[in-house]
């Protein structure tokens, strides 16, 4: 039975008839569209008076984890900068540490904040934990580092996108369970939370084309979990199972009305302020999964990316005491 689903927002839905879109994704295709997947950061930073450093770390098992630190030109250090720490999206099976990574700069070009941008490794390659173990690697080098990245420990904030959205809720989950590093904040972007696939939005978005498909997110989850799918799997991978998601830092989760991740994104939310915890919510009406990210000069994504800035600052401004949200315009 077909369910009903919510329409795309007019603007939206003449942009999407154009895009090739498929309904499932299998390990050949995976191969194929791998390539496409990866985004060139040259032409994102042309115009923009930044620092770069490009970094490779050992991960817990020895294997090498790129990190891309972006600063503002010339900081001197006198004054420490807020962290962005960034996730990126893919479903868990592809993109690299540059994919989305349009979002985090609006934020060093508004606030000032330093990017670091973790190249974790993709399933189907490794499994299990590996994925937000090393994005949680990456963000235990960046605080202990803080000093030498001028960056302000007590103001990181762990964000990312779809995928990178769930693996930023795992990495925050994993901080506040070891007790360290601290994180200020954490930005949830259609994040990608339950490998249960089960939600009514997930079922409403299944057999036909599509962004990203009910078909297409079991493929992921089965790349990252295998076997596992029916059994016993980490709260740290499927941030949906985590059963107490108190004493988490202010929350920011947003999402299309129309995409797959949407009932799992509300719920989270919900089980946040639940146990106690702050979570800002936005659902916007018409929005596809990634919508402000393929197309954000649309007026529903311009309104998406405005409205996340402008938390963020608000965020920023209650960390610091200072007069950051004045930079937004």
């Amino acid at each position: 039975m077909t369910l009903a689903r919510p329409d795309f927002d007019p603007e939206l839905r003449v942009l999407l008839a154009g895009m090739p879109l498929g309904s499932e994704l299998d390990p050949e295709l995976l191969a194929q569209i791998r390539p496409y997947a990866s985004t060139p950061i040259e032409p994102l930073l042309d115009g923009r008076a930044v620092d770069r450093r490009e970094v490779i770390i050992s991960g817990p098992d020895g294997a090498p984890i790129p990190l891309s630190v972006i600063s503002p030109a010339g900081a001197s250090g006198a004054t420490a900068a807020p962290c962005v720490y960034w996730i990126h999206g893919g479903g868990m099976v592809m993109g690299d540490r540059y994919s989305q990574i349009d979002i985090p700069l609006e934020w060093l070009d508004l606030f000032g904040a330093v990017v670091i941008s973790v190249d974790y490794r993709l399933a189907p390659e490794v499994g299990g934990t590996t994925l937000v173990d090393d994005c949680y690697h990456g963000l235990v080098w960046a605080v202990e580092h803080a000093a030498e990245l001028g960056i302000d420990p007590t103001r990181v904030v762990v964000a990312g996108a779809s995928a990178g959205g769930g693996l930023a809720a795992g990495v925050t989950l994993m901080a506040r369970d070891l007790g360290t590093p601290p994180i200020a904040a954490q930005v949830l972007i259609g994040p990608m939370l339950d490998h249960r696939n089960s939600s009514t939005s997930s079922r409403q978005f299944s057999g036909g084309p599509g962004v990203w498909t009910r078909e297409m997110n079991e493929f992921g989850w089965r790349s990252v979990l295998g076997d596992r799918t029916g059994g016993p799997v980490s709260p740290y991978v499927s941030p949906a199972l985590a059963g107490d998601l108190a004493g988490l830092p202010t929350t920011y989760v947003d999402a299309g009305s129309a995409e797959v991740f949407r009932d799992e994104d509300v719920d989270y939310a919900s089980r946040i302020w639940a146990a106690g915890g702050q979570a800002e919510l936005h659902v916007w009406a018409g929005g596809f999964h990634g919508f402000d990210a393929l197309y954000p000069r649309v007026p529903v994504s311009a309104a998406a990316r405005r409205t996340r800035n402008d938390w963020l600052a608000r965020v920023l401004t209650t960390v610091s005491g200072g007069d950051t949200a004045e930079q937004v315009s």
